[in-house]
């Protein structure tokens, strides 16, 4: 007995030891790549505003009033074609009146608010869905709910960064954070970035094992995913509103796909809705509540604040003029609760599913099905009365048996179309971050090439050496990685969007900054139980003592960023030399690091 623990302490501690290195060296070799570019150049030539103040300014003896805190970006003739991301065009806003609200002006500013919602569709939300159900059956539906609830709120939050100040998120942290915090921040948003995308590489990589019964391996899947996101990341060059429709298609794909499990299992309606609405669990005990944190940890994604605050900035809205901006900002939150709302959909489809059809199912029950149907994946489930486990191939696997091969085919159709939208909107977010807070000059391909590599590199070699229980079993690992990183893009945006010296009269008011707060301390603490329930299931008291020393430095860190955040919600006390106070509304400029 004491010999197999031993064991699998060492099996546990390399295993994660040795993907943390890959994830550490990937990042190193980022670094030491940018160390040895030539320094870059801001767009607005050399020059960063240490504070962006509210100004006025005269045109033709009358003081007007202009809502745009940060001067905006040069004009497409100004700017190096090659540095340009997903904005070689603007779409362009029609005019409709005085109209209250018009379905013209909705549908030009529909397309971010999709991108965005691929984040709660990605392999890493499919299998949170299938394990809640398998577990809890329909009793967390009401946590995925509240979780997508959250989601729109904050990225509420993000668009209107981006549309008022005309920059995203990355770039506005560049101006405003010191040079150490800044990099310090952009190491662990890209953290966040490469757990992300290698769930959606590996979603990709199951899906097409899946569909090719095995013959494809899960190497092969890796390569096909880098492949295929090249060819698909260049249809921007077709038209962004193009762009915007595949990604649109793909998400009909999966509603598609996943209502069709929806329809064959028909799950109870009165349970679903019991579960929905009902915030109660019975009978739950420490499995479900670990599974109720980890749909929380799922949902709410880092990155995906950054991304939403950079995709607003694809519409042609004048800051200048502050009935556009108001109603930007309305057509933006309308478009993002429709898109949320689709993804809470196809959520839901694959919570019922599973609830329905595998909730206090045992191994052996799945194991005489798969046995009496002819399925050559019977040994994925022992002959013993365990719960049922689940991941993203075993749900496949699990369906095929009890609902026919078209199920299985058509679930992984699903998983395919979730993995390759989500890695592709993944790459933007990492594009994004780089060209914000590095302000880099790079060609697309050069960036692209940058981003794929540093999540496709430890993906394919854990593929390559390791079976595809290890792999789906990294989602945990995963998880736990970007729950850690989520305060790193919460507290930055309640910061900033409370500023009046950045937002101007869009500044968050008193509900706003106190909700936003609590949402935000909600969420951390949420997400940090996850973190020490995952820490102390490793029992090993080295990686206790790790744990411990690392924890150290990221809790300091991230109190260096709540005090600013604190300073920017108004509690004056702590304002001690902060660069994000609210002085005077004074436009100030300060020399940049980067002129010599």
């Amino acid at each position: 007995m004491a010999d197999d623990i031993i064991i699998n302490y060492i099996k546990s501690s390399a295993y994660l030891n040795s993907f943390s290195l890959l994830i550490f060296s990937c990042i190193l070799f980022k670094v030491l790549l940018l160390l040895s570019i030539k320094k870059p150049q801001l767009q607005d030539g050399g020059r960063k505003f240490k504070e962006i103040k509210f100004f006025y300014q005269q045109e033709n003896g009358v003081e007007t009033n202009h809502y745009s805190s940060i001067p905006p970006s040069p004009s497409p003739e100004d700017q190096d074609e090659a540095f340009s991301t997903y904005f070689e065009q603007k779409v362009h806003i029609p005019d409709t009146g005085n109209q209250i609200f018009s379905f013209r002006k909705l549908w030009a500013f529909t397309g971010p608010g999709f991108l965005m919602s691929i984040a709660y569709l990605d392999p890493g939300n499919i299998e949170s869905d299938l394990q809640s159900g398998a577990k809890a059956g329909f009793k967390l539906l009401w946590v995925l709910l509240g979780a997508t609830i959250i989601g729109l709120l904050l990225q509420r939050l993000a668009a209107r960064l981006g549309v008022v100040t005309g920059m995203h998120l990355a770039e506005v942290c560049n101006r405003q954070y010191p040079t150490v915090p800044r990099i310090i921040l952009w190491l662990m948003v890209e953290l966040a970035i490469i757990g992300s995308d290698m769930q959606e590489v590996i979603g990709c990589a199951i899906a097409f094992n899946l569909l090719s019964v095995g013959r494809i391996p899960l190497w092969a899947g890796v390569l096909i995913t880098i492949t295929d996101t090249f060819v698909f990341l260049f249809l921007d060059k077709y038209g962004l509103r193009k762009l915007e429709a595949f990604f649109g298609l793909l998400i009909t794909i999966m509603a598609i796909s996943f209502g069709y499990e929806y329809v064959i299992v028909k799950p109870d309606q009165g349970e679903l809705l019991k579960g929905m609405f009902l915030p109660y669990c019975a009978g739950c005990g420490p499995v479900q509540l670990e599974q109720a944190v980890g749909i929380v940890g799922a949902v709410i994604m880092p990155h995906n604040i950054y991304l939403h605050s950079a995709l607003v900035k694809s519409r042609d809205v004048d800051r200048k003029n502050k009935k556009d901006v108001k109603e930007a900002n309305k057509y933006f939150f309308i478009e993002s609760a429709v898109a949320l709302f689709v993804s809470f959909l196809i959520n839901v489809f694959v919570v019922a599913v599973f609830a329905e059809a595998f909730f206090n199912k045992t191994n052996m029950d799945v194991n005489a099905m798969c046995n009496a149907t002819g399925s050559p994946h019977t040994d994925l489930f022992p002959m013993n009365n365990d719960t049922l486990e689940v991941d993203i191939y075993k749900g496949g696997v699990v369906l095929g048996c009890f609902f026919g091969p078209a199920a299985l085919y058509i679930w992984a159709v699903g998983i395919l179309a979730a993995g390759q939208s989500s890695t592709m909107t993944g790459t933007y977010s990492g594009q994004f971050v780089m060209e914000g807070f590095l302000n880099l000059r790079w060609s697309r391909f050069a960036r692209v090439l940058l981003t794929r590599s540093i999540a496709i590199i430890p993906t394919l070699l854990v593929a390559i050496f390791q079976d595809v229980q290890h792999l789906t079993g990294m989602n945990d690992f995963l998880n736990v990685l970007q729950s850690l990183q989520l305060p790193f893009a919460l507290i930055p945006i309640l910061t900033f969007t409370s500023l009046t010296s950045i937002m101007n009269d869009f500044a968050n008011g008193l509900v706003w900054k106190i909700s936003g707060g609590i949402l935000i301390l909600m969420v951390c603490v949420i997400n940090m139980y996850f973190v020490i329930v995952y820490v102390t299931a490793l029992n090993s008291v080295l990686l206790y003592v790790l744990a411990a020393l690392i924890s150290v430095g990221y809790l300091c860190f991230v109190a260096y960023l709540a005090w600013h955040c604190l300073v920017a919600l108004g509690v004056s006390c702590l304002d001690c030399g902060s660069r994000v106070s609210n002085p005077p509304a004074v436009l100030i400029e300060e020399q940049s690091e980067y002129d010599s």
